[in-house]
């Protein structure tokens, strides 16, 4: 396994390095007379998903004259995919769409500056390195990494390249989140004290595509490529398009849903990771093959590393057998809570006089503040009309033009990869995941995980 992933990210940049410097050059001298011209920021598509087709490409409609962007190719493995992609955007902006069969045929063409990335979770940060190599901008999709190998790998290009990168966590572009950190940075909620995170559904059908998967053939797509740097596997319709439901393809639950609430508590406390994660749960309900937990309780520990008498816990469960798709992010102080279910800040649960003057002290209560308000989460990819994601999109499409830093650069996708992978870590082997600092890799055992 370890052999395989670091195969692939050699030859990724071997194979890319060719085609670098030509397309980054090309690049440069477009950025360089965007403002004011009639050149445009030509976009492709990697992976046509559903969350492609009802997030990213609404929000990508609604700015892409303002801002002089294009999409000009689509990349899918599939060919049912890459047609319904070609048509898609077709319809959409009158004009022809090159089909890419692969996204080295897409590079090689040098057909593109920028790309969406909406692809199994597993390849995110992958077709991150590959897209940067070939001197491209990217709007990445969560989770960003799936291993602390890929996470690092990708970590490392982005961060040496010039190119802007956009992680998919949305919450750092919506009104209230930005208003929620405000708040607790500016010292006035107190140091947090604990975080709670949830996120229900009651959905048999959520990550499941059994129609689409009668329709896949293995002679209609490239097994082969899908893999990546997993481990060579037997084709499977199932794990091709219902990739959420089996690791080492997702971690599901906590990539999916955790990524977007834990990144919201190293943005609001400026930490980068937990100090410590454990895990429970199991398939509860859902006996249907999936190897992915249908039900879990992560729990962990933030703080500084050099004062573990200081922090604060968060805990995220996730069910997939009752619920209404509310998704909860709730913080609490001594002074009271921060809530972004209701947008407010209010004196709930803080230190009131009563139990204050029991011990001679003074009462601590936070006032009542109301954040600004923006759109409700859409927490499915399948709904559209998603406000955060359309400010997300937006900003990533401003940066592309600014060459300022986006909203949620690759820093923010790595380091929610840390934490999922910690769960995942906990999860697996039953013991508490903890990160070394100095090499970089979650710890389980007092070894690396691995799998």
């Amino acid at each position: 396994m370890q052999n395989s992933r670091r195969e692939f990210i050699k030859k990724s940049a071997i194979t890319t390095a060719g085609v670098y410097m030509g397309a980054n050059a090309f690049s440069a001298k477009s950025y360089k007379n965007i403002i004011g011209s009639n050149d445009r920021v030509k976009v492709g598509v990697v992976g046509f998903s559903d969350r492609h087709r009802n997030s990213h490409a609404p929000a990508f409609m609604n700015h892409y004259k303002e801002l002089n962007f294009d999409i000009v190719a689509v990349s899918d493995l599939w060919n049912k995919r890459r047609e319904e992609g070609v048509s898609f955007w077709k319809d959409k902006l009158q004009h022809d769409i090159i089909a890419c069969r692969n996204n080295e045929e897409m590079y090689d063409k040098k057909l593109v500056d920028a790309v969406f990335i909406s692809t199994s979770d597993f390849q995110h940060a992958l077709h991150a390195i590959e897209a940067v190599n070939a001197g491209c901008d990217a709007y990445c999709e969560k989770p960003f990494a799936e291993t602390m190998e890929d996470n690092r790998a990708a970590l490392k290009t982005i961060k040496a390249s010039n190119k802007i990168v956009q992680i998919g966590s949305q919450r750092r572009s919506g009104a209230n989140y930005i208003a929620a950190a405000d708040f607790i940075q500016s010292g006035k909620f107190g140091p947090i004290k604990m975080v709670e995170l949830t996120w229900n559904v009651n959905q048999p059908g959520r990550w499941r595509r059994p129609a689409l998967v009668a329709q896949l053939r293995e002679q209609d797509t490239d097994w082969k490529r899908f893999l990546m740097n997993r481990p060579a596997d037997s084709y499977d319709p199932r794990k091709y398009l219902e990739y959420r439901l089996f690791w080492p393809y997702s971690s599901g639950l906590p990539g999916q849903w955790m990524s977007h609430q834990i990144d919201t508590v190293h943005w609001f406390s400026g930490l980068k990771h937990p100090r410590s994660a454990v895990a429970n749960g199991g398939i509860y309900m859902w006996k249907d093959g999936r190897k992915n937990w249908d039900t879990i309780t992560a729990v962990f520990d933030y703080g500084p590393e050099d004062d573990p008498s200081s922090g604060f816990q968060v805990s995220f469960q996730a069910r997939m057998d009752n619920g209404d798709e509310n998704p909860s992010e709730i913080y609490y102080s001594n002074g009271g809570e921060l809530n972004l279910i209701t947008n407010k800040v209010s004196p709930h649960g803080g230190l009131t006089k009563h139990f204050a003057d029991e011990m001679n002290m003074q009462p601590n209560l936070l006032p009542e503040v109301n954040l600004a308000q923006t759109e409700k989460v859409v927490a499915s990819a399948n709904t559209g009309g998603d406000k955060l994601t359309d400010n997300h999109v937006r900003n990533w499409m401003e940066c592309v033009i600014s060459r300022k830093q986006p909203h949620a650069p690759v820093e923010a996708g790595y380091s929610h990869s840390i934490a999922n992978i910690m769960t995942t870590a906990a999860s697996h082997t039953g013991l508490k995941a903890t990160f070394d600092e100095a090499t970089q890799e979650v710890m389980v055992g007092g070894k690396a995980f691995k799998y």
